[in-house]
């Protein structure tokens, strides 16, 4: 018997990964996208008869702990409703069962592909605070994404800003209701009721995330240190990694050091909040100081002669013109 080349494994995994969809609503159509536990499906919803996105357990996470985290992140996103975030429409459990939810198919680019496209800076950073936008009501509502990146963020084709992928997300808010644990059982044969539900959390010393955007309490494993801080980070890493990418030109100083201080190793020495950092974006954006860079004053008449290039223009050329006058009016 000659051994299975790449593709026929490829297939034979790709086989075993397709939802049995028996007994749901929706017929499978093709594979979208794969990543951490689990494997995002376009389906096609007969009721509604419109197409969406269903994402389920990978066949090889079938533990209680994967199964449960699935459903945290089902409830997470449920939680978050903000144009910025996917919104959820069903969760349920395999006739496998696998825990799977569907949500918005969203259509577009991710941030990293676009931002490899584009030599437009002020765009990107447009994208940027879009993106921070969706952190920071997810930090309103007591979450932090722990997995900020971006291949986490997708670019529509009408300039609408996703950010996806909250499966490692943690719940800041301890006594939430959403925190409660049931001893419930469920039956693979009930596809419309999902797993018991168990803590969103992860015990210290476990790591999660990808590295390079990970903030060092983080990458260490220190769960309880974990907070908006640590998603202001990866926004930082975020936005230094686009920024790179781009076709645009070196990126300008001002900016770099919005990054540098996103990304500091101590959380103090970061922007407090999403809120803080977006605004010192839009503050270089609009042709204002921002507060993580000190400017000599031969940067600050540089950049207000950038800002204000127009006034500047129409005097300097009043000023021309009634030079000009008064060297012609003279005998």
């Amino acid at each position: 018997m000659s051994p299975l080349g790449p593709g026929a494994i490829a297939r034979l995994r790709e086989a075993v990964e397709f939802p049995d969809l028996a007994g749901t609503k929706y017929d499978a159509v093709e594979a979208v996208g794969r990543g951490g536990m689990g494997t995002v499906f376009r389906v096609h919803d007969r009721e509604l008869a419109r197409d969406v996105a269903l994402k389920v357990l990978s066949a090889r996470e079938v533990s209680e702990e994967a199964r449960a985290r699935m459903l945290d992140e089902a409830r997470i996103l449920a939680r978050l409703e903000h144009p910025g975030i996917v919104p959820v429409h069903d969760v349920g459990v395999l006739p496998d069962g696998r825990v799977f939810y569907t949500m918005k198919l969203v259509r577009g680019n991710r941030l990293d592909e676009y931002a490899r496209a584009t030599h437009d800076i002020a765009d990107l950073l447009r994208v940027f605070v879009r993106a921070c936008e969706a952190v920071a009501f997810a930090h309103s509502e007591g979450v932090v994404h722990r997995d900020v990146k971006p291949s986490n963020v997708m670019v529509g084709a009408f300039g609408e800003v996703l950010v996806l992928d909250w499966g490692v997300a943690k719940l800041l808010d301890r006594n939430s209701a959403t925190q409660a644990t049931t001893a419930d059982t469920v039956e693979p044969s009930t596809p419309a009721t999902p797993p018991p539900r168990r803590s969103a959390d992860t015990a210290t010393g476990a790591v999660l995330g990808t590295p390079g955007f990970m903030a060092p309490e983080q990458a260490r494993g220190e769960s309880a240190r974990v907070d908006p801080r640590s998603d202001v980070y990866a926004l930082g890493a975020m936005l230094r990694q686009v920024l790179e990418a781009s076709r645009a030109a070196p990126v300008p100083r001002r900016l770099r050091a919005i990054c540098d201080r996103a990304t500091a190793a101590e959380p103090a020495a970061r922007y407090p909040d999403v809120a803080s950092l977006s605004r010192d974006v839009e503050r270089f954006a609009t042709g204002q100081a921002v507060s993580a860079y000190e400017e000599r004053w031969t940067e600050r008449a540089r950049r207000l002669a950038s800002r204000h290039r127009v006034a500047i223009t129409l005097i300097a050329a009043y000023i021309l013109m009634r030079v000009l006058i008064f060297l012609l009016d003279r005998p």
